[in-house]
């Protein structure tokens, strides 16, 4: 791919990786909740997600979520069905957004938060069909070429990864200012209603 293409794709791709959604409440909510090296955890899954769902969609299954109303609907309401699942986990999880002088919570596995963040990802219709829209755009008309899949598939994980990372970084000073319980309770509340309005969106979302 030449390079003054690429750099063209990486503009292109900057607002979608960055604009609000489920993946990024997701690493807000892990940097209050467990703190830095947690959201990198999570962070690493969404951008792994991602490379999964670019190298789906040269293989074509980009075009069937597409063109096939039963596919999209049987996805979408299993992402949907997850994040209502983790708003209510949230809302209800009073020891997770529970500080002591600016300390996270014990966090939970790196693993375990890879995995969450993975399947929030790979789960989410408007991710597949986004990337269905952006990267034909940039790829030759003659056929898959595997090589300019993992360049576009990869660039795009890593700006998601970045956006994430910058969460991640800036926790600490998020932190400071919600050591207030009373904060924090509210914190907790809003984070978890997101999410489950964000998985009810999806629930009724239309291609």
């Amino acid at each position: 791919m030449p390079i003054d293409l690429w750099l063209v794709f990486v503009a292109v791709s900057l607002i979608p990786a960055i604009s609000p959604g489920p993946a990024v409440m997701l690493a807000i909510s892990n940097t209050l909740r467990f703190g830095r090296n947690a959201t990198l955890a999570s962070a690493t899954g969404n951008a792994v997600g991602l490379v999964v769902i670019g190298y789906a969609v040269a293989l074509g299954f980009g075009a069937l979520m597409a063109t096939s109303a039963v596919a999209f609907t049987v996805l979408k309401l299993i992402g949907a069905a997850y994040l209502i699942y983790l708003g209510i986990k949230v809302w209800r999880d009073k020891s997770g957004f529970h500080l002591q002088d600016g300390l996270p919570a014990a966090r939970n596995s790196g693993w375990k938060l890879f995995l969450q963040a993975f399947l929030v990802s790979v789960t989410n219709p408007k991710a597949i069909l986004v990337i269905t829209a952006l990267f034909p755009q940039f790829m030759r008309p003659d056929g898959i070429d595997l090589a300019e899949i993992s360049i576009l598939s990869f660039t795009y994980a890593a700006l998601c990864f970045l956006n994430h990372a910058t969460i991640a970084f800036a926790g600490a000073h998020m932190r400071r200012f919600l050591t207030s319980a009373r904060r924090m309770r509210w914190v907790r509340r809003i984070t978890g209603g997101l999410f489950v309005g964000f998985g009810t969106a999806l629930a009724t979302a239309s291609r």
